[in-house]
């Protein structure tokens, strides 16, 4: 079976062979212990180009960021701005690439982009089961169940991901 795909004027095609199937089982964990924390991220961004084109001469060069961490939706004390329409606070933005910054490193025949801010939020989910502490990486609808339910530290049930390296689900657990 092969899927064929138009990506700016070229064509890609995918293959896709059923040769295996693999059952993954989900993990469930209930605490009364845990802790959600969001990091929002500013970062300066330049594209570097050679031909507007071809995506595969092109690079994104990184400046400047800044970071703030949210916990439990609570707000940060070096808050600036917030809480936006997910409910998270941002720090204050970096300082944006001078065209000397810009210019310094850009490589012969590549053109640059304007500098373009993104955002970027790295959701994490740390709780304690006996006497083990396990930190995750997990998702904002996470986040905002356990932020709904952290003021009454109500026991929560956490549906583990494949190989219990993720926190797929929250949810008020019953007991």
């Amino acid at each position: 079976m092969s899927y064929e795909v138009a990506k700016r004027g070229k064509s890609i095609v995918f293959c896709s062979w059923l040769s295996t199937i693999f059952l993954v089982s989900c993990s469930t964990v209930t605490t009364t212990e845990y802790e959600a924390t969001a990091r929002t991220t500013y970062t300066w961004q330049v594209e570097y180009f050679v031909n507007q084109s071809n995506d595969n001469l092109t690079r994104f060069e990184p400046f400047a960021s800044t970071s703030l961490v949210n916990r439990n939706g609570i707000k940060p004390e070096n808050a600036v701005t917030g809480p936006d329409d997910k409910g998270l606070w941002w720090a204050a933005l970096p300082p944006r690439p001078t065209v000397d910054e810009i210019e310094q490193r850009q490589k012969p025949s590549q053109k640059p982009s304007s500098p373009q801010l993104i955002r970027s939020v790295d959701y994490r989910l740390s709780y304690t089961v006996g006497n083990k502490v396990q930190i995750l990486p997990t998702n904002y609808q996470v986040y905002r169940q356990v932020v709904k339910a952290y003021p009454q530290k109500s026991p929560l049930q956490l549906t583990l991901g494949v190989n219990d390296n993720t926190v797929e689900k929250a949810q008020l657990s019953s007991e």
